[in-house]
């Protein structure tokens, strides 16, 4: 009987996997795939050009070429392209990059995006993608499939040349199958526009199947804050993550060097303090030597300390100038306010920052919607799986009420919010969706009491005035028969216009 259970075991790779589990990838559903497709490529452009110090310059095209929901997808950038021997594996193959293992801000994180795009042309129509590649004066040009049993890049139609050094950038060419082009709020458009709000140092053009061109300028001179890698922070740490950390740490003799030197804001002085709080652990033992339980009572002396927040190296917000700017021209509210709460740190010492923009009136509901809840992780637009957001469950669950916002889904009041980090904690490999951690839930909770509390003064700024204005327009009602009355009551007819004027002076001293 085992041998009949078990004859049929095998192992799968990545790549296997995940084209069987495409859902996993963001690919469900025609118009959100499709979406999927240019936010992968987008997102991979605009970190190329961060990390190489670049003003983005991006240029997309989405091109109907049967009609039976298949289209063709180009992206053009600016950045730096990719070196030939590292082409294959960055285009086509499931988990390599250069972002998951860094403690450093960047769009994409796993080292799946881009490769994925390639497995849904290869799954839905059967062809390989095109690709060019300018770096270090070498254009290459190529097509590019996957060997998915073996999670292995594919090249073929190889052409190398020449090119000037000044030239450089990447393009990515693919047909995709069972995708459509709509102008709907989770639509390409939308992606773009919403990606330009957030990162207006890039100039991005979309070509839309319809023929329409829509180009979105860059509309600020100073690049981003570059981020730079950092290391994890004591706070958030776990005790596997710990234990993995001391067994590659050969290197060390000390467990108690091992934490100066691996972890950010570790002094010397901290550890003797940590010493103090957990006698029963030899920190002078080989880091090597670390089990389980003196890494757990390690995890409890790290939560005892109080430590200097986490260095924002790491961490590149979109910045409170920017958020203001962005939605004055998109919704041009009566009142704006942005707040940006100080670096937190999660599980595992990850720093993370959230910024919470909120604006009120104006254009808001102009389509009798309100309740407008804008969300961004690390500046790219999550359009998608709203319900099981971090994000979208926050605004939800906040008692508006107090901040004189009586009904929000129905007010005009429209929220930004985005979450920086190193590593942001997606709920699926789609990257749509930021899950329920309780310190990133907790500071965008801060962040949103925060500006409501703006609101709310507006508002009841607003209120008052009116209450007011109500008040002396029923007043002023009867000024005419009452001073009529008081001259004829003091047989002063003659001065009946007199005590009007004097009547309306004091009324509007007294609501001034």
């Amino acid at each position: 009987m085992a041998e009949d259970i078990f004859g049929g075991f095998k192992e799968y790779s990545v790549a296997e996997f995940f084209k069987k589990n495409r859902q996993m990838l963001g690919f469900s559903g025609k118009i959100r795939s499709l979406t999927t497709l240019v936010h992968e490529y987008v997102t991979n452009s605009l970190d190329a050009a961060a990390e190489a110090g670049i003003h983005p310059e991006l240029e997309v095209w989405v091109e109907e070429v049967e009609k039976n929901n298949k289209y063709k997808v180009k992206v053009r950038d600016n950045g730096p392209g990719i070196p030939e021997k590292l082409l294959g594996k960055a285009l086509g193959m499931m988990l390599a990059g250069t972002k998951f293992h860094r403690y450093t801000q960047s769009r994409g994180q796993q080292g799946i995006g881009a490769a994925g795009c390639t497995m849904y042309s290869l799954i839905t129509t059967g062809q390989p993608v095109k690709v060019v590649s300018k770096h270090n004066g070498q254009k290459i040009s190529c097509k590019l499939a996957i060997d998915f049993k073996a999670n292995k890049p594919v090249l073929s139609e190889v052409v190398r040349e020449e090119c000037a050094p000044e030239e450089h950038g990447l393009e990515v060419e693919g047909i995709f199958g069972d995708v459509k082009y709509e102008k709907s709020a989770q639509g390409v458009g939308e992606y773009l526009k919403r990606t330009a709000i957030a990162n207006p140092h890039a100039r991005i053009i979309f070509n839309s199947p319809d023929g329409e061109r829509f180009v979105y300028p860059q509309s600020i001179e100073k690049l981003p804050e570059k981020s730079e890698e950092v290391k994890p922070h004591p706070l958030g740490i776990g005790a596997n993550d710990l234990l993995d950390l001391a067994k590659g740490a050969k290197k060390y003799t000390k467990l108690s060097a091992m934490l100066q030197n691996e972890f950010t804001r570790v002094s010397l002085n901290k550890v003797k303090e940590l010493q103090e709080l957990i006698p029963e652990v030899n920190l002078n033992m080989k880091p090597t030597k670390l089990s389980w339980g003196d890494a757990e009572r390690l995890v409890v002396g790290f939560r005892k300390i109080k430590w200097i927040a986490p260095a924002t190296d790491s961490v590149v917000p979109i910045g409170q100038g920017q958020i203001e700017k962005s939605l004055i021209n998109i919704l041009n509210p009566e009142v704006i306010y942005v707040t940006k709460r100080p670096p937190k740190i999660y599980r595992g010492g990850i720093p993370f920052i959230v910024e919470v923009g909120i604006a009120y009136g104006g254009d808001i509901n102009r389509e009798g919607k309100g309740g407008i809840v804008m969300r961004f992780a690390n500046r790219a637009p999550l359009l998608f799986d709203s319900g099981g957001c971090a994000i979208t469950q926050t605004a939800k669950n906040m008692d508006w009420k107090r901040y004189e916002i009586k009904k929000f889904d129905e007010d005009p009041v429209a929220i930004l919010v985005n979450v920086a980090s190193v590593h942001i904690p997606y709920t699926s490999a789609g990257k749509q969706s930021i899950a329920s951690e309780d310190d990133i839930t907790e500071e965008i909770r801060n962040a949103m009491m925060d500006a409501g509390r703006h609101v709310q003064k507006h508002l009841s700024g607003k209120r008052r005035e009116r209450e007011k204005s109500t008040k002396k327009k029923a007043i002023m009602k009867y000024v005419g028969q009452i001073s009529s009355d008081m001259a004829e009551l003091a047989n002063l007819k003659d001065a009946k216009g007199e005590i009007k004027e004097d009547l309306e002076k004091m009324i509007g001293e007294r609501f001034e």
